[in-house]
């Protein structure tokens, strides 16, 4: 099982980073071991004092592809869920500075929490729907798939043509405007609608 996360795909959370606006998906990738699940709590690592919430739209791989047509893209997932893609932004603004990878920043343990997921079929239009992050009860990140720069079939399309995509495989799809710093204490708690996704504790 692989993490698959989308840079860049909302116009919003690219202009409060003042990054270009991509052609193209741009996608780097978690190792499993950045998995987090069942609500456990987040530890804040001791190699960084900023840490980022990034809310995100996850993509479950039902069946094995490469090469895909983004015309053939929905018959390779049956779920969606919601999860963080935490950064560590104070090393990823070093690394980016060097001209240097910034997996360090990503990929790091527990760095992918990820909630429950729902089937497709849950979905009037899986790409016009709403999602939240609620921080302390307080609303803190609010975006609809309608935002993205890049669909679900189109990232799953463009992803194919160089990667090969199995069963279980994630697809974080990128997140919208309104990232920030969370703090030891904070409960996380995610939304697809009105449905509670995750809620967790960073400790």
């Amino acid at each position: 099982m692989k993490i698959i996360c989308i840079g860049r795909n909302y116009v919003d959370h690219t202009k409060e980073l003042n990054n270009p606006i991509p052609k193209k998906p741009v996608f780097f990738m978690k190792p499993e071991t950045s998995l987090l699940q069942k609500n456990n709590p987040f530890f804040y690592p001791e190699f960084s004092e900023d840490i980022h919430h990034e809310i995100e739209v996850v993509i479950k791989i039902s069946k094995v592809g490469k090469h895909i047509q983004k015309e053939f893209a929905p018959n390779y997932y049956e779920e969606i869920g919601l999860g963080i893609d935490f950064t560590a932004r104070d090393l990823q603004a070093s690394a980016k500075a060097k001209g240097l990878p910034w997996e360090i920043a990503k990929a790091f343990d527990h760095a992918a929490p990820i909630g429950k997921f729902l089937p497709k079929s849950h979905f009037t239009d899986v790409q016009n729907f709403d999602f939240e992050l609620m921080i302390n009860s307080e609303i803190r990140q609010q975006g609809n798939t309608n935002e993205m720069i890049f669909s679900i079939d189109e990232i799953i399309a463009y992803i194919s043509q160089f990667v090969s995509l199995k069963i279980g495989d994630l697809i974080y799809t990128g997140t919208p405007a309104g990232v920030g710093s969370v703090s030891i204490g904070d409960r996380l708690q995610g939304f697809i609608g009105d449905e509670e996704m995750f809620d967790f504790e960073v400790k």
